[in-house]
């Protein structure tokens, strides 16, 4: 097949295109793609997330504090890996699954501006969503049920009981 706009090189970059429901194909050569900027996704990305969290944490005035810009008790390199975090800051990427406690007094206010919090919750899909919403709903009454022991308030323990019996018995019968 021969390229689409020279009609003299064979096509090699072959487009398709869907803009506002309407789809167009072209078949072009590498150097009238390139002419028409067809192969700019190669290029170095003008938005990369690594970049953007890297500005974030040069910008931050908490990761800078006191004279070496470290917090009393924090450490500038994972012990694990060794990941320096000026990298970090540098690169977006941490190094190693340690690197998350070893930085942890500097990651989590950065988390929590970009997330809103530093618990992850994620996502699950829909049927699972349910037995999983059920099984943290009996963890978290479960720990509700304990405190309320330790407090003596027995009449609220017992809803809190009767409230996990019937959760459990749901996940019982979906399981």
């Amino acid at each position: 097949m021969m390229c689409d706009e020279c009609g003299k090189r064979p096509a090699n970059v072959h487009l398709t295109k869907i803009i506002n429901g309407v789809k167009s194909e072209s078949h072009l050569c590498e150097q009238c793609a390139r002419e028409k900027g067809e192969l700019d996704f190669f290029a170095e990305p003008k938005f990369s997330f690594p970049s953007l969290l890297a500005g974030l944490l040069q910008h931050d005035p908490g990761f800078m504090t006191g004279p070496t810009g470290l917090p009393a008790g924090v450490t500038s390199r994972c012990h694990s890996c060794g990941l320096d975090f000026s990298d970090f800051r540098n690169t977006g990427f941490l190094g190693c699954p340690d690197c998350y406690d070893e930085f942890r007094p500097r990651l989590e206010p950065l988390l929590r501006r970009i997330h809103g919090s530093t618990r992850h919750t994620g996502k699950v899909p829909g049927r699972a969503g349910a037995v999983t919403g059920k099984r943290r709903e009996v963890e978290n009454l479960r720990a509700e049920l304990a405190r309320l022991v330790a407090k003596e308030q027995y009449e609220e323990a017992a809803k809190v009981r009767d409230r996990i019996r019937v959760l459990e018995k749901d996940l019982a019968g979906e399981g």
